[in-house]
């Protein structure tokens, strides 16, 4: 018995069920992904609700929620987690905030606030410098402490004046003495007060110049002021701009003579 010869199908019939095929796999996952969407958005996955954690000592969850969730957009699906940690980041003392979906309704957001260590700028500025050095902006009645040095200077470098702080200042505590305000002017020269009153002029420089100066003179200033039956304290002026020397004024103290006074 002969066997039938196999005819092949056309292949333009066979391009035409590719096709077809094609097109009903596409319109299924267009379908799909409609369905999608639309289960996305039902109010059902509607955001009902923020879990805080973290540092939270300027806020708690009822304010969080009542300032954050009126400005979020779309469901749990569809809310845009970066927007939505932009919305955190910009309320006052939040530094940081890390945002996670919480099935099937809620958002969970750890947050890490700023710690002000220092006022920034002039007297009466809002701004404060928390402990990476970053100046922020926040409602100063808020602050747990108020006793604050102030710092001052470009705001990019409020990092390094940050730093010069710590490392001056840790100088003059041996002496019952504190930094109570440093200055870096934009041309690179930096200018001090002590907690006493004391006004110090340190010069520009390298930070281990700084150091250096500061380091000579609170090696002898004892020494200096007992000569004239003072303390410290009583400074009421430094200059440390002198290349082998300072210069002091002492309260009390004058610079003329007497007798060259009684001449006037």
């Amino acid at each position: 018995m002969k066997k039938k010869p196999v005819t092949e199908t056309p292949f333009d019939v066979r391009l035409m069920n590719t096709l077809a095929t094609g097109l009903l796999v596409l319109s299924l996952l267009m379908l799909l992904a409609y369905a999608v969407v639309w289960l996305a958005r039902l109010p059902l996955f509607a955001i009902r609700g923020v879990v805080v954690s973290g540092d939270v000592s300027h806020y708690n969850a009822i304010t969080l929620r009542a300032n954050v969730i009126p400005r979020l957009q779309g469901t749990f699906f569809t809310v845009d987690l970066a927007q939505t940690r932009a919305v955190f980041e910009s309320m006052p003392w939040v530094r940081r905030a890390s945002v996670s979906r919480d099935f099937p309704n809620r958002l969970r957001v750890r947050l890490q606030e700023h710690q002000a260590v220092a006022y920034w700028g002039e007297e009466g500025d809002q701004r404060l410098v928390n402990s990476y050095g970053e100046v922020f902006e926040a409602n100063l009645g808020e602050l747990e402490r108020e006793n604050l040095p102030r710092l001052n200077g470009p705001k990019a470098q409020s990092g390094d004046v940050l730093r010069m702080f710590a490392v001056l200042n840790a100088r003059f505590t041996p002496l019952d003495l504190s930094i109570e305000e440093l200055r870096l002017s934009a041309r690179g020269a930096w200018t001090a007060q002590l907690g006493s009153g004391t006004a110090l002029e340190l010069g520009s420089g390298q930070p281990d110049e700084l150091i250096a100066r500061v380091e000579r003179f609170l090696g002898t200033v004892s020494q200096v002021t007992q000569r004239y039956r003072r303390t410290p304290e009583q400074l009421a002026s430094v200059d440390l701009r002198h290349q082998d020397g300072y210069a002091i004024r002492l309260e009390g103290v004058g610079t003329v003579r007497p007798d060259e006074l009684k001449k006037r």
